[in-house]
């Protein structure tokens, strides 16, 4: 049972080894010494689930009808995690001034991860020794089941990773799955942002009454529908044309009857209940941030990049007014100092606040006119990444001695004043790597000089609540994977996990040792860390959490070659799996095309499943499908 920070701390918990596992396992990990107080393409592909494993043939663009008897495409495993890219992590040096390009990631399956973060970048040199808080874990203490967990993340530098919570011998680790970096960024100065290009709005649309230049709702796709299965609301296909390496399909983004997404260099709004285009704003230049949140009135601020060459940097803000596919306000962040290097912005948005983080840099402005509301803290700590919605959760680096052992804070600010609500200062050691949930508080951290993983669980006021610790044998997964940003820095982006107020859900790995794959949903009490129960998916099904309804917890039951997907829910209580919308068998194989990361999204009746990313490759280009919806 996991204690708050007064208590010994609990054994065990999640890990990756950094190199390929060796004959031995690594020594059990021991307590914290220190006090208490977080890109790419798709995967590498597999065989659809549930499909037999032969090599199948070459498949057509997304969407695109297949051949009688053709095998459909291969598809990943069902999650990726997120690159644990240098959260903060500066080599030594005035402010953490880069040295030189990243290293490759690996390639490896499972059990094979990358080496190293982006080519081992080290530790900020901050540095001053840290002053002793009262509450911390003792060594060698007992009476917890969580504590410290054994193991590290392999680091991929632009591939969607899975992260894989693994028990045995007494050991935890994580390993990780990779794909291939499409896009190596290229360092060098800045182009001056072209502030005179402003957004335009596509002619072949309208103001937003839902009558432009939308795709109709193919109707020969219900045709045959067998009862019991949801109805194709419609499908909307490709209409950019892209670059070679494709494009990351951003969103999507709910305001009233509009559903919004960003692709390439432009962001437009669609109708929920029928897929006709309301409004495109187009862009100067390739779309490079976007958060996970609007404002509360329907406003969002992406990053674009300040020009179209490889020189050009992410640091380019733009407002967009959701309901009406207006642009507003556009500014390019400011830098902080001398040794500010944006390249890259991670933006959040929390009320009326957006933030941009950065390597050991931030600042926040509103969302409304772009007004600053406040830059990067002084003092010993600097925040770098944030994480949005109902709260504004922010993770800071701190000086420190020790380059290889740096020094983090979690806390809440204010989102007009910056201020901290609180401050959780984990030991030394331990990054902030991502949120899982932001109310409840739930976050991995990493220590990558022992080979450590961890994921907490914090009260309203910045309590430590507890740390998970899956049932041995359990390999709990979370998609965490995004574009590939070497300085910008976001908390939030995770899927593939649900929370309520007091229970988090993940799903296992899949298990692939019998004839077909297959996983389980795992409830973890956030009051102990310890799991509640576990729920078996369907015979032969995976699954991943992607959500609450009415109190029960949201399951997408990903399509196997020759079954369709469906939304599935299972009761807080646990028990067994319920039906709520049965995806259609006639729409299998572009459901299975799509599949390979994905954005599910259960809401209103309907479930919207978008590629997180499509290719641009010019045969098929237009044929591949962008988004996918039923409804009952």
């Amino acid at each position: 049972m996991s204690q708050p920070p007064s208590q010994q701390p609990p054994q065990g918990g999640f890990g990756a080894p950094q190199e390929p596992p060796q004959d031995q396992p690594p020594a059990p990990a021991q307590p914290p010494q220190a006090p208490v107080g977080p890109p790419p393409t798709p995967p590498p592909s597999g065989p659809a689930y549930g499909y037999p494993q032969t090599p199948p043939a070459p498949q057509p663009g997304y969407g695109y009808p297949q051949a009688p008897g053709q095998a459909p495409g291969e598809a990943p495993g069902p999650y990726g995690q997120q690159p644990s890219g240098p959260y903060g992590q500066q080599p030594s040096g005035p402010y953490g001034q880069q040295p030189g390009p990243y290293g490759q990631p690996g390639p490896g399956g499972y059990g094979q991860p990358a080496p190293g973060p982006y080519g081992q970048p080290t530790q900020p040199g901050y540095g001053y020794p840290q002053q002793q808080y009262p509450g911390v874990p003792a060594p060698g203490g007992s009476g917890g089941s969580g504590g410290p967990f054994k193991g590290k993340t392999g680091v991929l530098a632009a591939a969607a990773v899975a992260v894989v919570l693994l028990v045995g011998a007494g050991a935890w680790y994580v390993v990780s799955d990779s794909g291939d970096d499409p896009k190596k960024p290229v360092a060098g100065p800045s182009e001056d942002a072209k502030g005179s290009e402003a957004p335009s709005a596509s002619p072949s649309v309208d103001e937003g009454d839902g009558t432009g230049g939308g795709r109709e709702t193919d109707d020969d796709l219900n045709a045959g529908r067998k009862p019991g299965e949801a109805k194709v609301a419609w499908l909307q296909k490709n209409e950019v044309d892209l670059p070679r390496n494709g494009g990351e399909i951003r969103g999507p983004w709910f305001v009233g009857d509009t559903v919004v997404t960003a692709l390439y260099r432009g962001i437009s709004g669609y109708s929920v209940a029928d897929g006709k285009k309301k409004w495109t704003v187009a862009l100067p230049a390739d779309i490079c941030a976007t958060p996970n949140t609007t404002s509360p009135d329907g406003k969002i601020v992406i990053g674009i990049q300040n020009g179209t060459t490889d020189r050009s940097t992410c640091s380019v803000m733009q407002m967009i007014d959701l309901n009406t596919g207006k642009a507003g306000w556009k500014s390019e962040v400011k830098k902080s100092g001398a040794f500010d290097l944006i390249s890259d912005i991670g933006l959040a948005i929390s009320g009326n606040t957006v933030t941009a983080g950065r390597t050991s840099y931030s600042s926040a402005y509103r969302v409304s006119d772009g007004k600053q509301l406040f830059g990067t803290p002084t003092g010993n700590c600097r925040t770098f990444a944030f994480a949005g919605g109902p709260k504004l959760i922010a993770a800071a680096n701190c000086r420190n001695d020790d380059v290889d052992n740096p020094q983090h804070q979690l806390q809440e600010l204010d989102p007009v004043t910056g201020k901290a609500k609180w401050t959780y200062q984990p030991p030394r050691g331990w990054e902030i790597k991502k949120t899982y949930s932001v109310s409840p508080l739930v976050v991995s951290l990493e220590n990558k000089k022992k080979k450590q993983w961890s994921v907490a669980a914090f009260t309203d006021n910045g309590k430590l609540r507890s740390q998970m610790s899956p049932a041995k044998g359990d390999l709990v997964t979370a998609n965490c994977g995004g574009l590939l940003s070497i300085f910008g820095q976001q908390l939030e982006g995770c899927s593939g996990v649900a929370a309520d107020a007091s229970t988090l859900y993940m799903a296992t790995k899949t298990d692939t040792t019998g004839s077909a794959r297959t996983n389980k949903v795992v409830a973890f009490d956030l009051n102990t860390g310890k799991p509640k129960w576990t729920v078996p998916a369907p015979a032969e099904r995976t699954v991943s959490p992607i959500g609450m309804e009415g109190g029960k917890v949201l399951l997408y039951a990903e399509p196997r070659y020759d079954k369709p997907g469906a939304i599935l829910t299972i009761p807080p209580t646990g028990g067994s799996t319920s039906v709520l919308l049965q995806h259609p068998e006639g729409t299998n194989r572009i459901e299975n095309s799509l599949f390979g990361g994905l954005n599910t999204v259960y809401r209103d009746g309907r479930s919207f499943i978008l590629p997180k990313r499509i290719s641009g490759s010019d045969d098929g280009e237009m044929e591949q499908a962008t988004a996918l919806v039923f409804s009952k």
